[in-house]
């Protein structure tokens, strides 16, 4: 379908031109979003008749998202999320959680002025894309972390899943060295047993020879 961009679409084109693009993106975002009109003649004839007004409402919403542009540049939100030892989310960050992160802060922000080419899924600090006009855009930094306070290490430069890997590490260690001493210990209480099995036996024999030694005793006796 061949349409006239009522705006600069990025990788596409600029305010007036006419490109061809696919039906299914002209029916479903181009012409309801009001950001192109079909290229007929009639709608040609329309865009230059409002082409001067249209000019003049793209640089008021342009100068209004340079505004924005100069206080929403690096800024940082801070996104809880839990994760494993590695840092591997138990879930994502999508456009919608950064875009109500910002509106928290005061921006008003949609999830599609959001650019991500796929959810967050890792701790750590992350640069996000945040289009405030198609000839303006900002960059925000996305704090995803599993507290405030290692958000608040993250943001000095702290790796943080290296950490956690250390202390798991540390901790199996002594885990290991523990399960050892028990080991040892148990070897030496059952050397301990068996060695006073090993005696009581042996008294057991002493006291079983001796009665019988004392039995041949009393029938020599009996016999003289």
């Amino acid at each position: 379908m061949q349409v006239v961009l009522l705006e600069r679409i990025a990788k596409l084109g600029q305010m007036g031109d006419v490109v061809s693009v696919k039906d299914g993106y002209a029916r479903n975002f181009l012409l309801p979003q009001g950001k192109a009109l079909r290229a007929n003649k009639s709608n040609l004839e329309r865009f230059e008749n409002d082409r001067a007004q249209l000019e003049a409402r793209n640089l008021e919403q342009k100068s209004e998202a340079e505004g924005v542009k100069a206080k929403l540049d690096g800024e940082a939100v801070i996104i809880i999320r839990q994760s494993g030892e590695t840092g591997q989310l138990y879930g994502s960050v999508s456009p919608r959680d950064i875009a109500e992160a910002l509106t928290d802060k005061g921006f008003n922000l949609e999830r599609g002025q959001i650019n991500l080419d796929a959810p967050i899924k890792i701790l750590g600090l992350h640069e996000v894309n945040v289009t405030l006009h198609p000839e303006v855009s900002s960059s925000v930094t996305v704090n995803v972390a599993r507290t405030e306070e290692e958000a608040e290490r993250q943001s000095k430069g702290e790796d943080v899943t290296i950490e956690k890997i250390e202390e798991e590490e540390i901790m199996m260690q002594a885990e290991e060295v523990f399960e050892e001493g028990v080991s040892t210990d148990d070897a030496e209480e059952d050397e301990a047993l068996e060695a006073a099995d090993n005696a009581d036996e042996v008294e057991t024999e002493a006291e079983t020879e001796n009665t019988d030694n004392n039995d041949e005793v009393e029938d020599a006796d009996t016999t003289d």
